[in-house]
């Protein structure tokens, strides 16, 4: 198990830095990096991350971790040359949040469980200069909507909008299902749409309530989905069939095998 120093890590950081600055001053690609430039590699390399984890892959997460961590040192650095803020300040504005932001740890404020804490943050973070104007917020707008649907509903239980006994949301599941199919059997398009959208709404709550991350869930049935698809045009070439051409008992078939399998199961 790895267990280094803490003199080790800054040691280990500062040599990192010096590599940056000797790769700003001398690389023909990294000296003429901007901030714009940098932002679609960054939202590349927060993906890669996101995928390393849902694979529990540490080696992968280690190296994934180090190009984030690149693209924070680089943001820093060149707002560093522009004289607005530096890595230092980066790191002293979060200490400093996460000491406001925990009372029940460096003050004297009582927190017993992890939903106490999370109700304590959202009314700190109201109080705070420059903070949110409103509970919602501070969720980004560019979030994907799967994981914005989770966040304003965390954020609205955290001031006490939330469901009393979390086994009255599967009502409001069903009666959301129930709207879907008759905007269906209507044939209207848009109410449709709108249903549908409160019924992923809903689910998204049922997830949160009962524990579950939405967003990896869906994501780990991506895969599953696509492993056990993939085993079926495999067993088709095998047998000299063609998708198009097959039948869906031959389908199910060949699905079944990839389901014996436990193929794409994490």
């Amino acid at each position: 198990m790895p267990n280094n120093s803490k003199d080790t890590k800054l040691k280990a950081f500062g040599e990192l830095l010096d590599v940056l600055d000797i790769l700003r001053a001398k690389c023909p690609w990294d000296s003429v990096q901007t901030n714009e430039s940098l932002r679609p590699n960054t939202i590349e390399e927060t993906m890669e991350l996101a995928e390393a984890i849902i694979e529990c892959d540490n080696d992968k997460m280690r190296k994934e971790l180090g190009d984030v961590l690149l693209h924070i040192l680089f943001y820093s650095m060149i707002a560093n040359e522009q004289s607005h803020f530096d890595i230092a300040d980066v790191c002293n504005s979060l200490r400093e949040k996460l000491i406001f932001r925990h009372p029940h740890i460096f003050g004297d404020t009582q927190a017993d469980n992890a939903q106490q804490v999370r109700e304590n943050w959202e009314v700190i973070k109201m109080k705070e200069k420059d903070g949110n104007k409103s509970v919602l917020s501070g969720v980004p707008s560019t979030l994907p909507s799967l994981i914005k649907a989770e966040r304003v509903q965390e954020k609205a239980a955290n001031v006490g909008f939330d469901w009393e006994n979390r086994e009255d949301v599967w009502d409001k599941v069903k009666e959301e299902i129930n709207e879907v199919e008759q905007e269906i059997k209507a044939g209207n398009e848009v109410n449709t749409e709108k249903e549908f959208g409160d019924l992923f709404f809903a689910l998204v709550n049922a997830a949160r309530l009962y524990g579950v991350r939405p967003d990896n869930a869906l994501e780990k049935t991506n895969r599953k989905f696509i492993a056990r698809f993939n085993h079926i045009e495999k067993r088709a070439a095998q047998e000299g069939l063609k998708l198009n051409e097959m039948t869906l008992a031959q389908m199910d078939k060949f699905w079944d095998e990839a389901k014996s399998l436990h193929l794409g199961e994490i």
